[in-house]
């Protein structure tokens, strides 16, 4: 493996979450190299339609996949995505990050989702809840789990 990288898209402008990222991301490099990459956010109009939000999903889709190198394994956030437990996701961690020549990707789409092409592009669905998060929690909440799964 290469690095893992994070790619969200948006900037985390509160205080607080950046904190988090900033303590998980300084436990994660004590084990692996990583890059977190960020793409701009579209702005939603109020009452946006569903073709508007389609054409959103499209645009941040684009720029998500031009971070992407074919030989990466891409592990999309996905609210239908597979659940694991923590001593279930530390090992399929592990088994990925020793088979992926690349780098192992995690992405985590902006505040309407990811578009249909960058979760054809994932590897692999992941989930933490079916609950719906803010995506910058999420870039939280992943830096967290992943930090954890390299404890384990």
């Amino acid at each position: 493996m290469k690095a893992l990288k994070i790619i969200c898209v948006g900037k985390i402008k509160e205080k607080y979450f950046n904190e988090g990222i900033d303590l998980y991301g300084k436990e994660i490099r004590r084990s692996v190299p990583l890059e977190i990459l960020e793409c701009p956010d579209e702005p939603t109009p109020e009452r946006a339609s569903a073709a508007q939000e389609e054409a959103i999903r499209i645009k941040e889709g684009r720029r998500i996949l031009q971070k992407i190198q074919d030989d990466d394994h891409v592990i999309a956030l996905c609210i239908d995505g597979k659940e694991y437990s923590s001593p279930a996701w530390a090992s399929h961690m592990k088994k990925v990050m020793s088979s992926v020549a690349g780098s192992l990707v995690f992405v985590i789409g902006g505040s309407l989702g990811l578009s249909d092409d960058v979760v054809r592009r994932a590897d692999e669905k992941l989930s933490f809840s079916s609950m719906t998060f803010p995506h910058q929690m999420m870039r939280m909440i992943l830096c967290e789990q992943i930090a954890k799964a390299l404890k384990i």
